[in-house]
């Protein structure tokens, strides 16, 4: 599909004003939580309902540190898990994250960013090198690009996922180098096998010692190199910003920005692209500017954008569990997540998630609803504290129907076909003993249903 000409872009990215036609309301507040954050339950929706627009966007787009308390018990959990050294347990205190974050922007970002500059714990093995990592993103995550950028070129799992743990001026290794152009800022076609080339040989003499990013200045090639159309003796740092300096830079990053809050597809033309490139560039590369001006949009609130994305599995679990007080084992989550696709820490190579259609098929469906299962099947998973059952009553829930509508309205991006509601009422609104098992029963059909994979 090509986007549609009739997208004017001044429009597009024009601030969303409500009106009689596309009022605010809950939906919109539900469309906005579930792409700048995971999702929220209905007192928040309630809540974002009567603050309107503008002020629940600033809100969301100013909530971009952890509170002093959260951190605390964040880290000390992530450390704790780290004392182990798997990296798969350490999987879990990101779901911790995830799911009790009071800034949901910040870490919808920080995942992007994870995929954006992807790194396998499969390869690394190192938990306490990947969870730095992870605090380097969440850092820079809503900050600046060009600061983040030079600071994963000398990130430890960085330079061991691409093998330029030693990088010598004798054997220059074109590994960082070529991802840099081509997945980190430039994309394929802005760059030459020469500029690869040339570009690894900035950054010989860079290696790891004792788990920490050393310059070994015996091993810099100190000659001249031309990049990109410009010639110099350029070391690392220089050769980083030399890409990000370039034109088409901001218009790539703004291609997966767009891609990953507003909509799969279809492709955005350069055009599209044109505006929050310049918001980029002239805010001097700082990430926020740039999602307030999508997310605050005519575009991202209207049918191009709405319900336009599968969801990720982060998505699809963690949304269910903030839109309804769920919590429950980290580490069963942790599994989960990995089995259907989006291992935390473990993207499946260097170009991280496609994502869109690519998270699903016959295998990956299943394995969502399996997963659900479980999740409601344990005895850890409670909402708002306790049952099921108490948490719907609490919210006035007294019949299937009553369960469906609360659940439509925390967890859905369409509404549930009027078919499918008659057959999920009828099968689940039975008189008799085991209520709480026929509420998640309920929820497991509801999160099984082809619509609940959209955002």
């Amino acid at each position: 599909m090509a986007m549609k000409s009739s997208i004017d872009p001044d429009w597009a990215w024009q601030p969303f004003t409500p009106d009689d036609h596309n009022p605010w309301n809950q939906s919109l507040a539900a469309h906005l939580y579930r792409r700048a954050g995971f999702g929220a339950n209905i007192g928040l929706l309630n809540e974002a309902a009567g603050k309107g627009a503008t002020q629940t966007i600033d809100d969301l787009i100013s909530q971009n540190l952890e509170t002093s308390d959260f951190r605390a018990v964040a880290d000390a959990l992530a450390q704790t898990l780290l004392a182990g050294g798997d990296p798969m347990k350490l999987s879990a205190a990101w779901v911790y994250r995830l799911l009790f974050t009071p800034a949901q922007l910040l870490e919808k970002t920080t995942l992007f960013w994870h995929g954006h500059f992807a790194t396998g714990a499969d390869k690394v093995k190192n938990a306490s090198m990947m969870w730095r990592q992870n605090q380097l993103l969440r850092h820079h995550a809503l900050g600046d690009f060009e600061s983040m950028t030079q600071a994963i070129a000398k990130d430890p799992a960085m330079l061991i996922y691409l093998d330029s743990t030693s990088n010598r001026k004798s054997h220059p290794n074109e590994n960082f180098a070529r991802e840099l152009m081509e997945l980190f800022c430039l994309g394929e076609g802005h760059y030459t096998e020469v500029d690869v080339v040339q570009l690894a040989r900035c950054f010989t003499g860079w290696e790891i010692r004792n788990d920490k990013f050393r310059k070994n200045t015996y091993q810099h090639d100190d000659g001249v190199k031309s990049i990109l159309g410009k010639q110099g003796d350029f070391d690392g740092e220089a050769a980083v910003k030399i890409v990000i300096d370039r034109d088409d830079m901001p218009r790539f990053i703004c291609r997966k920005l767009y891609r990953y809050f507003i909509s799969d597809e279809p492709d955005p033309p350069d055009e599209l692209l044109e505006q929050p490139a310049k918001t980029f560039r002239e805010n001097d590369l700082q990430v926020a500017p740039v999602l307030r001006q999508m997310l605050s949009s005519n575009l991202f609130f209207s049918p191009h954008s709405r319900a336009r994305k599968i969801k990720s599995p982060v998505e699809l679990v963690i949304g269910m569990l903030r839109g309804l007080q769920g919590t429950t084992n980290s580490e069963l989550v942790a599994r989960g997540l990995r089995r259907i696709g989006q291992g935390l820490f473990y993207p499946p190579n260097v170009k991280g998630w496609d994502g869109g259609r690519a998270w699903i098929n016959s295998s990956t469906l299943l394995g969502r609803a399996n997963l659900f299962e479980e999740i409601l099947s344990a005895e850890e998973t409670k909402f708002a504290g306790g049952s099921l059952t108490d948490y719907l009553a609490g919210h006035g829930v007294q019949n299937a129907d009553d369960a469906i509508n609360h659940f439509e309205q925390c967890l859905m991006a369409v509404p549930i076909d009027v078919s499918t509601r008659r057959q999920l009422a009828t099968q689940f609104d039975k008189p008799g003993t085991g209520r709480e098992q026929r509420n998640r029963q309920l929820l497991h059909a509801i999160t099984s249903l082809p619509e609940f994979q959209l955002a």
